[in-house]
């Protein structure tokens, strides 16, 4: 299965699935091209950008995973850019 680049945009207003959330984001570390993280402290939540190339159900898994933690939202963006 082609690859696909895609941008997982992901909101923690729990910080104990933080550990949880980090923990999926080591499994997947092969397909991580970078991530971003801003704590926005004004309305106690994180909001996390993570870029990643990955085949297209690796990337829906990963974001189903994250959205699936207590206090965590994930969306994903994917590019029309396939690789091999």
């Amino acid at each position: 299965m082609p690859s696909r680049v895609a941008l997982i945009a992901i909101i923690v207003e729990n910080p104990a699935s933080v550990p949880t959330l980090n923990e999926l984001l080591h499994e997947h570390a092969d397909y991580v091209i970078g991530r971003m993280g801003l704590p926005y402290h004004a309305r106690g939540v994180n909001v996390i950008s993570v870029a990643v190339d990955a085949p297209q159900d690796v990337i829906a898994g990963l974001a189903g995973a994250i959205g699936a933690l207590d206090g965590v939202s994930a969306k994903t963006a994917y590019s029309n850019v396939y690789g091999a």
